[in-house]
């Protein structure tokens, strides 16, 4: 559904997808990644948010394009 890897957000920062959760009480698909900048830390998302399009400068583009091939 969504690859372990790299990404890169819309707005510039590098991410790592390390896998999927599911919420234990609305049974919904997360993504778990964590920046490659910063303090880190882990973070989550909806996968269908992970994988939507967003308007950015006037054009539409995905929120997370993948850097590299899963392995």
């Amino acid at each position: 559904m969504v690859p372990v890897g790299r990404y890169r957000h819309f707005k510039g920062g590098e991410y790592e997808v390390l896998g999927l959760a599911r919420h234990s009480e609305t049974d919904e698909r997360l993504v778990v990644y964590r920046p490659l900048y910063g303090d880190g830390g882990l973070w989550v998302r909806p996968v269908a948010m992970f994988l939507e399009s967003v308007e950015h400068d006037g054009r539409t583009v995905p929120r997370f394009a993948p850097l590299e091939h899963a392995g």
